[in-house]
């Protein structure tokens, strides 16, 4: 059975100004992120406006990370559809593009209950062979993957990991209380990473990480050697951003942090529109406090 441990960033689809991909700022960006130490990549997540991206587009920039990551760690891509059919057809696509594993989202269209969410997750391990991680956050997308669900779907040997999102981090204690090792539980939240590793979760799915790969992966390092007093004085450091990757806006928050910190593009494709005035001024101003904080550490 396939394990994922560390960082897994979910990587954020780099876009022109008019909305279209940019493939050679999503390579660049990937290629950063690998050489700082992250442990998997993960693209067209949420985070990666997936959702608004036509088919071809979604090849296209999975055969574009493929070319990049090159075997060095594991590419899963996020599969987001509505219906079982769609999402069926897609894990299939998406293993022939280059797709190493899966991180499948609940149906989009629909709140499904537990009994539909079981048989939506295992129809789409069997779609293909392809290791999943499922995404949980019924924060945004109300539907909650419980222990319980997660029980029933334990004898499916593809689906090996947990995106854990709830934003209460007891869950990660409740899952293990239940299902003992039998899923790679991921802190999804950045704002919860050393909470979570307290309580025994063994990866991280991070949106920030997209701006600060080093330090996030620093970040993890520290926790996984049990380093929780040094793992904190850099995590209060990074806290603030942090918070921002929980917010209805985490697009745009974390495609300004990219930008400000290393100048990739900032744009977003609509409905998202750029951020401007008194809110754009203050998610600059807490990304710009990260930035000196870490200078002066340095």
């Amino acid at each position: 059975m396939t394990h994922w441990r560390g960082v897994f960033p979910a990587v954020t689809t780099k876009l022109n100004q008019d909305g279209s991909i940019d493939i050679e700022a999503t390579q660049a960006s990937i290629d950063r992120l690998i050489a700082n130490g992250v442990s998997g990549i993960i693209v067209l997540p949420m985070l990666g406006e997936n959702a608004s991206l036509q088919p071809q587009e979604r090849e296209a920039v999975i055969r574009a990370a493929k070319d990049v990551v090159a075997r060095h760690v594991p590419l899963l891509s996020g599969l987001a559809e509505i219906s079982t059919a769609n999402a069926t057809a897609a894990a299939r696509k998406y293993q022939d593009f280059g797709a190493e594993g899966l991180m499948v989202f609940p149906s989009l269209g629909y709140k499904t209950d537990p009994r539909e969410t079981a048989e939506w997750y295992k129809a789409i391990a069997n779609a293909s062979d392809l290791p999943i991680m499922i995404y949980n956050n019924p924060i945004a997308y109300g539907v909650d993957v419980t222990p319980a669900i997660l029980k029933v779907l334990a004898d499916c040997p593809t689906i090996v990991a947990v995106k854990e999102e709830t934003g209460d981090v007891r869950r990660v204690t409740d899952m293990i209380i239940e299902l003992g090792d039998r899923f790679d539980i991921f802190c999804g939240v950045d704002d919860q990473i050393v909470e979570s590793m307290a309580l025994g979760a063994t990866g991280w799915v991070s949106g920030m990480t997209n701006a600060w790969p080093k330090q996030c992966v620093r970040i993890f390092n520290l926790c996984a050697a049990g380093d929780f007093a040094g793992a904190r004085d850099l995590y209060r450091i990074m806290t603030p951003s942090f918070h921002l990757d929980t917010h209805v806006k985490l697009v745009q928050y974390i495609k300004m942090a990219e930008h400000l910190v290393y100048g990739a593009p900032e744009w977003t494709r609509a409905p998202r529109l750029p951020l401007v005035g008194e809110e754009r001024a203050r998610v600059t101003a807490v990304i710009e406090a990260a930035i000196e904080k870490l200078r002066q550490q340095d």
